[in-house]
This record gives structure tokens, C-alpha cells and sequence, in this order.
């Protein structure tokens, strides 16, 4: 298993807390580093029109975006539950966009990482930005 960046699994778990989840109840936080070691967090935000809400994974990178950056190096995602939280499917495909083979994703629970995988493991046989060309 890769090595726990303690500082992102509490920017994530941060940002968990702040999560806007009326509906659910289900908060969800995202921290990235970047390849040049910037930091960004997000959390989910729910809305009354449900499908209208956004992931704590969106959330992180839109921030990383805005600043600039478009290298994610480690992504940390945690929740609440027994089971895994892993990124949706839209999520699996916006963190693709800023991944590299050597991308990192680390899915942890209230108790740290859980899992650590691979881009290629998250989403194997992934389309990505190089199908384009």
C-alpha cells in the first residue's frame, strides 16, 4: 500500500465535515496534490433538485482547475459507511482527465486508507484525453 500523506487524509476528512448533504446525510469529502504539490480540497453539495448536486471529487478538482493546475498526483476520498466510497462513475472519469499511470487513489473510512489503487485499477480500459489525438 502506498504511504498515508496524513496532511491530505485531514483535508479530506476537513472537508467531509463541511459537506451540504440535507437530503442524503451521506457527506463525502475529496483532497488532491497535484504534481507540483499543491493541495485541494472539496465536499459534496446536495441540492433540492437532487440529481443537480455535486461530488466532494468534482468539488477538489474544480478548485485545482481554478488554480491552475491540471496534474493530480494523489487523490484522497472518504466517507462514512461499511462499505467502500469509492468515486462514481462521472467522478472516476474527472479525476481520468488529470491522471497519469502513476495517479494514486486513496479511498479511506473514519479509520485512515482503506484501499489504494491505481488509476488503471479505479477505471481500467479508461478513455481518456490521448483518444482524441
Amino acid at each position: 500500500m502506498a504511504a498515508v500523506k496524513t496532511e491530505l487524509l485531514d483535508l479530506a476528512q476537513q472537508a467531509m465535515s463541511k459537506a451540504y448533504v440535507p437530503y442524503s446525510k451521506f457527506s463525502v469529502g475529496a483532497a488532491i496534490e497535484t504534481s507540483n504539490g499543491h493541495h485541494f480540497s472539496g465536499c459534496n453539495v446536495e441540492n433540492a433538485a437532487y440529481p443537480e448536486g455535486t461530488c466532494a471529487e468534482a468539488g477538489a478538482i474544480a478548485a485545482m482547475v481554478l488554480a491552475g493546475e491540471t496534474q493530480i498526483k494523489d487523490i484522497y476520498v472518504t466517507g462514512q459507511g461499511e462499505q467502500l466510497v469509492t468515486p462514481c462513475g462521472g467522478c472516476r472519469q474527472k479525476i481520468r482527465e488529470f491522471a497519469s499511470a502513476d495517479t494514486m487513489i486513496h479511498i479511506c473510512g473514519p479509520q485512515g486508507v482503506r484501499k489504494s489503487m491505481t488509476m488503471e485499477e479505479l477505471l481500467p480500459f479508461s478513455f481518456g484525453p490521448e483518444n482524441l489525438i
